[in-house]
């Protein structure tokens, strides 16, 4: 950002466009779980990887996996792709995130303990626990403190340089999804309520509702204006939702991950806004990511099916790189899982790809 500050956004966008396609060159061949040919992270995770993040600072990228570990590697412009290290928890790893500086990561899973990374040191330490797997969390910079969602219906508020949550919030049910862009923090749990929290009051939701969509809630992304969120549901649906009730008018679902030649309908794993033009990826159980402008209410970039479930993806920092996990989801039980299948990819993004285009009806206004 400080070497941007002395430029125009269209001078920035094109250095990032060129960047990008500097990456791209380095591509692999198209195959079955590869179609798009994308880039291979080398040394990946051997078992199912169920979160990916960016540094928000640098094309550092971390992923935690069912085989206990988070690993970290440093994505270069030319292509190359250098692995870094690797932290071992005592069970799958579920969730993981970003100091805001770069300097550490936090990781939690099913030994229900929050950890924190530091890659200056290469050491990790315990910074929060639960009674339950930990299945999502957020570092909160204005709060100074991480957010842990629970499948012990609880979120906990850690400084981790206490050993006690700062704050512990009850939740009705075990926590499915869950988002934080101070201060909007949107909850979905296992009974499909919707609990959206202002951090600026964190002990108290205050707004719960009923989830718009008729089945099981599987992943949230607030907007990145934090004026809403969208929710995505096992049912191949996306639900495009306003926080307040003033805008209700404005809410909307479409259908996704859908194959209507033999009627299939997959689950949304993961939503990801791009950083700089608000749009949206959605990744599937078909195996397959778009991109998507909400506010037009189309799909811009519709890419070709992996043939393995699309677990969890993320935008880097300047949205020129889409990381993605090919990766069996279990959702068809242990006989269909193959030790082959995990794998992590990039995308080098095109602004064509995710740029918005405005409709016919919003070009006549």
């Amino acid at each position: 950002c400080t070497r941007a500050q002395g430029y125009s956004k269209g001078t920035v966008r094109r250095q990032a466009r060129r960047r990008c396609a500097m990456f791209g060159a380095a591509a692999v061949g198209i195959n079955q779980t590869n179609p798009n040919n994308d880039i291979v992270v080398p040394n990946g995770p051997a078992d199912g990887i169920s979160c990916v993040r960016w540094s928000p600072n640098s094309n550092l990228l971390v992923a935690g996996s069912w085989d206990n570990q988070i690993r970290c590697w440093d994505v270069q412009m030319n292509g190359t792709i250098v692995p870094k290290a690797a932290q071992q928890h005592d069970a799958p790893v579920l969730a993981c995130a970003w100091s805001q500086d770069g300097a550490k990561v936090f990781s939690g899973g099913c030994d229900k303990m929050a950890k924190c990374w530091d890659l200056a040191t290469n050491q990790m330490m315990q910074v929060g626990a639960h009674e339950a797997p930990v299945r999502h969390m957020f570092w909160v910079q204005e709060m100074n403190l991480l957010v842990t969602g629970s499948w012990d219906k609880t979120l906990k508020y850690w400084d981790c340089r206490a050993p006690n949550p700062q704050l512990v919030v009850p939740l009705p049910e075990r926590v499915y999804c869950m988002d934080a862009t101070y201060p909007l923090l949107t909850v979905g749990t296992a009974d499909r309520k919707l609990l959206i929290f202002n951090l600026q009051n964190a002990q108290k939701a205050y707004r719960e509702f009923e989830s718009p969509l008729k089945y099981q809630s599987r992943c949230v992304a607030n907007f990145p204006d934090r004026s809403g969120f969208c929710l995505g549901s096992i049912e191949g649906r996306v639900a495009v939702q306003h926080v307040d009730p003033v805008n209700q008018a404005k809410n909307f679902a479409f259908k996704c991950h859908r194959d209507t030649a033999t009627s299939d309908i997959w689950s949304v794993n993961a939503i990801a806004f791009h950083p700089t033009f608000g749009t949206f990826a959605t990744m599937g159980a078909d195996g397959s990511y778009n991109f998507w402008d909400k506010d037009n209410r189309q799909r811009l970039k519709e890419f070709k099916k992996c043939n393995v479930p699309i677990t969890c993806g993320a935008f880097n920092h300047d949205g020129v790189i889409f990381a993605y996990a090919a990766s069996y989801d279990w959702s068809k039980g242990s006989e269909h899982y193959s030790v082959k299948t995990n794998t992590l990819l990039l995308h080098s993004v095109q602004e064509k790809e995710v740029k918005p285009i405005p409709s016919q009806a919003n070009r006549r206004k």
